[in-house]
This record gives structure tokens, C-alpha cells and sequence, in this order.
């Protein structure tokens, strides 16, 4: 009797916890179908509802709501440096786990003593490098930034690829399969869960990035902007009690992509996780 009430108490306690932390989500959906465009504090669902801030949003954009040209710039910046920051730590990764070449052990160590330095020390050289090459306020800037360095971030995934054995390799090589072959019939097929971890995270960095986004991005036109520059400039005294519900709207958009490339990737992240029980 004892054991149950425990169980009852710790599911109610994490009940509460989940509808806290969920609660400020409602508020935010709900709010996007308001009719006032401001900050309504006096009510938790709006009084009157209706689509329009959607409409606005997609189909009447204007110099200070851009939201089409915002989500335009991040998705092409996103997958862009998904793609690219995918392909450096996946070849970072194998090169060191399952390569042997003259000063591996140094490389790794530089890189690893290197990639603990925080990235907010560099900013303002990055700045003043990519100024002097013209590439400030443009989407080829902050691509080069986001997925140049990506390389460092291998170590999670080389520790997953030490885990496949290395007798599979050596009797791949025996049958005369190349170094390539053996990459993708043999290293990529058992790390698939891995990779999906490593694409989703490249997609994130940049799609949810304000502060280097922020820095880079000068220009006045806000064609120019990504979605976090977009969304914090309607939070200006000047303009929030026209667009804070805009601002919600967006809010919630930047989820769906995030949300879509989850599920997307969730089918073949528990095919690989089951394929390796079954192996093991």
C-alpha cells in the first residue's frame, strides 16, 4: 500500500511538473489566435479568435513582418550547413576512429584542447576576417561560419564508431573492399542512429542561432534577416503592441521544421538502435 501511494504521489508530482512546463506553450498557441495584436496579460485565452495573424504572417508580409524572406534565408542557411557540418564530423570521425596515419594522436588532441575554447571568443575576429573578404550580411557568411569548425564536434560519433568491431573492416579489406566501400556498406549502415543524432544537431545549431546571426547581419532590410533576427526586431517598444501575436505566430513556426525532420529521422533512428539488438 505503501509503494502504491508513492508511485500515485511521484506521478502526480511529475504531472505538475510536465503541465508548468508545458503551460507557457498553451499560452503561446492560444495567443496566436487572438484579434488584438499586443500584450494581452488580463486574459489567459483571448476573447475573441481568429485566423488573421496566420494570414498576415504568410501572405501580407511587410518592411517590419518579412516572415516568408526570414524563413526562406534560415532554411537555405540550415540545410546548407546541415549537409555540410554533416559530412565534417562524419569523415572527422571515421578518419579517427577507424584510420591510422602519422600524428593522429596530436591532431586529435589539438582538436579536442581546441574545440573547448568557447566560440564566442572568436566572434569578433571572424567578423573583421569575413568584413575583409565581403562576405558580412550575406547568407555565404554565416554558412562558412556555422559548418568551417563542425569538424571539431566528431568526438561523439568517433566513440560510437570504436564500438564496431574491427574484425568487420579487417575481413571486408581481405575480400578486396576499398576504404570507401567499407564506409558506406559497412560504417554507415550500423551508425545510423549516430548520424541521425549528427544531422539534426547541424540542422538546429544554425536554424535557432540569434547571437552569431545577430553580429554578421547589418543590413537595415529585413529581406536580409533570418528568423531570430526577424523575431526579436517585432519585440521593439515601438512595435510590439502591433506584432506580438505576429511575433507568436513565428514563435511557433520555427518548431514545424524542427518537428518534421524529428519525425522524418525518428524511422530510421530506431531502425538502426533495433538493427544493433539484434546484432549484439
Amino acid at each position: 500500500m505503501r509503494k502504491t501511494g508513492k508511485i500515485i504521489g511521484r506521478q502526480i508530482v511529475l504531472a505538475i511538473l510536465a503541465f508548468i512546463w508545458i503551460l507557457p506553450i498553451i499560452w503561446l498557441f492560444v495567443t496566436t489566435f487572438s484579434v488584438e495584436k499586443g500584450i494581452n496579460t488580463n486574459h489567459f485565452f483571448p476573447q475573441h479568435w481568429t485566423l488573421d495573424n496566420y494570414h498576415q504572417l504568410f501572405f501580407r508580409p511587410d518592411v517590419a513582418a518579412n516572415f516568408p524572406a526570414w524563413f526562406k534565408n534560415s532554411m537555405f542557411i540550415g540545410v546548407c550547413c546541415c549537409l555540410i557540418s554533416s559530412v565534417f564530423v562524419i569523415m572527422t570521425a571515421y578518419a579517427f576512429s577507424c584510420l591510422r596515419f602519422n600524428g593522429r594522436k596530436q591532431l586529435m588532441s589539438f582538436s579536442l584542447i581546441l574545440g573547448m575554447f568557447p566560440g564566442v571568443l572568436s566572434m569578433i575576429a571572424m567578423y573583421f576576417v569575413l568584413k575583409l573578404l565581403g562576405l558580412t550580411d550575406s547568407t555565404l557568411g554565416l554558412i562558412i561560419i556555422y559548418s568551417g569548425a563542425s569538424g571539431l564536434g566528431y568526438l561523439i560519433l568517433k566513440g560510437f564508431f570504436d564500438t564496431i568491431p574491427t574484425s568487420l573492416r579487417e575481413a571486408a579489406k581481405l575480400e578486396g573492399a576499398s576504404e570507401a566501400t567499407i564506409f558506406t556498406k559497412i560504417v554507415v549502415p550500423l551508425s545510423k542512429p549516430m548520424i541521425v543524432y549528427t544531422v539534426i544537431s547541424s540542422f538546429l545549431a544554425p536554424w535557432m542561432d540569434f547571437v552569431m546571426a545577430r553580429l554578421m547581419i547589418k543590413s537595415k532590410n529585413s529581406a536580409d534577416w533570418t528568423m531570430a533576427i526577424g523575431l526579436f526586431n517585432l519585440l521593439q517598444r515601438a512595435l510590439i503592441n502591433q506584432y506580438f501575436t505576429i511575433f507568436c505566430c513565428g514563435g511557433l513556426m520555427v518548431a514545424v521544421p524542427i518537428t518534421i525532420l524529428f519525425i522524418i529521422m525518428q524511422k530510421f533512428y530506431v531502425e538502426g538502435v533495433t538493427g544493433g539488438a539484434v546484432k549484439g
